[in-house]
């Protein structure tokens, strides 16, 4: 699911998500888990202000954004 996500970046450049939009519904990032590479995308697993678990994917090629999981309370 493609999802709009707005970032913070860092001194070294680094965006990092700090909310993203599914719909309408925005969702603040409260805490970054995880974070991991392979060789096309960047992920990032975060915890949302809602309590949910989210798993981000970053496509490097096509600067895109989608949620690739989400775990409730």
């Amino acid at each position: 699911m493609e999802v709009r996500v707005e970032c913070y970046s860092g001194y070294r450049g680094e965006e990092i998500p700090r909310r993203f939009w599914l719909g309408e519904r925005r969702v603040n990032i409260q805490n970054v888990v995880d974070r991991w590479l392979d060789p096309k995308h960047r992920y990032f697993k975060v915890e949302g202000d809602d309590g949910a678990t989210y798993i981000l994917r970053h496509n490097a090629e096509t600067w895109t954004w989608e949620l690739t999981f989400y775990r409730g309370n």
